[in-house]
């Protein structure tokens, strides 16, 4: 079953792209079959791929507004060693035209239909702001991963987040919900970060991963070179980490699979 995944938070620079470009290709390196979709405009996400954001056929702003298929648009095998639709300035464009066009909050949705089941993972980066863009890639999604600083201020924005997720569950996807809660730029040495960490466990319990994202010179360094870290230095702390929460997320999924199999039997 293809897992979707949305890595989103309404605040910036809590390693969202990070998160999506590195998880990606450590899955790909799993032998799973990945497909990355760049929903933000700033296109970070395609150019930490190995893309060229200003040299795209078609991008996700074409999919949006049906001028390309999903299918069309995929690039295959992109340096980072996994499937691609990229975006650049031209999705800033795509939010006011979708308030024109028919089941604006559906169009990810109803592209990535076609498509799906030739991948076991699909991840989906997004912008630092809840708008149109997001709520599609809410709406496209099975589970939500949230990356996060253990910091005060971001447990004010997780329950905003956690809030927002709930309300597109009850009116535009009933099947989402939190994939998990990811601990980034994680310093032990900080009384701080371990303070805020255990408040998270204690609150949310196992759906918080047990896989702590460290600060990382070379997950900073790898996208100026267009990689990965798992590319750029495989031995580093960060790409270690990164293959840990791809395990981590396969394990999980597979239990998830298993018991959703089971209740299906029993009902």
């Amino acid at each position: 079953m293809t897992k979707i995944l949305t890595i989103t938070n309404q605040k910036g620079g809590v390693g969202k792209t990070t998160t999506c470009v590195n998880l990606a290709a450590s899955l790909a390196v799993t032998k799973k079959r990945v497909l990355m979709i760049d929903m933000d405009p700033q296109g970070n996400a395609t150019m930490g791929s190995g893309v060229d954001k200003h040299n795209l056929k078609n991008s996700v702003y074409e999919v949006l507004i049906g001028e390309a298929t999903l299918e069309e648009s995929i690039i295959r095998n992109a340096p980072a060693g996994y499937d691609i639709v990229g975006s650049n300035g031209d999705l800033t464009a795509a939010e006011v035209e979708l308030l024109q066009l028919p089941r604006r909050e559906f169009r990810m949705k109803m592209a990535l239909e076609k498509v799906q089941e030739n991948y076991d993972f699909i991840l989906i980066d997004n912008p630092p702001s809840l708008n149109l863009l997001t709520v599609n890639a809410l709406a496209a999604s099975s589970g939500v991963i949230i990356p996060m600083q253990c910091e005060y201020y971001a447990l004010e924005g997780i329950s905003s987040l956690i809030g927002t997720i709930n309300k597109i569950n009850k009116r535009l996807n009933p099947s989402l919900k939190i994939e998990g809660i990811l601990r980034t730029m994680f310093d032990p040495r900080m009384s701080l970060t371990k303070d805020v960490s255990d408040h998270l466990v204690e609150y949310f319990g196992d759906q918080v991963y047990r896989t702590v994202i460290p600060r990382n010179v070379r997950l900073a360094e790898a996208p100026s070179h267009g990689l990965p870290a798992l590319m750029y230095d495989k031995n580093s702390r960060g790409s270690v980490a990164y293959l840990a929460l791809a395990g981590e997320l396969i394990r999980k999924s597979a239990q998830n699979d298993k018991r959703a199999d089971k209740q299906e039997q029993e009902g």
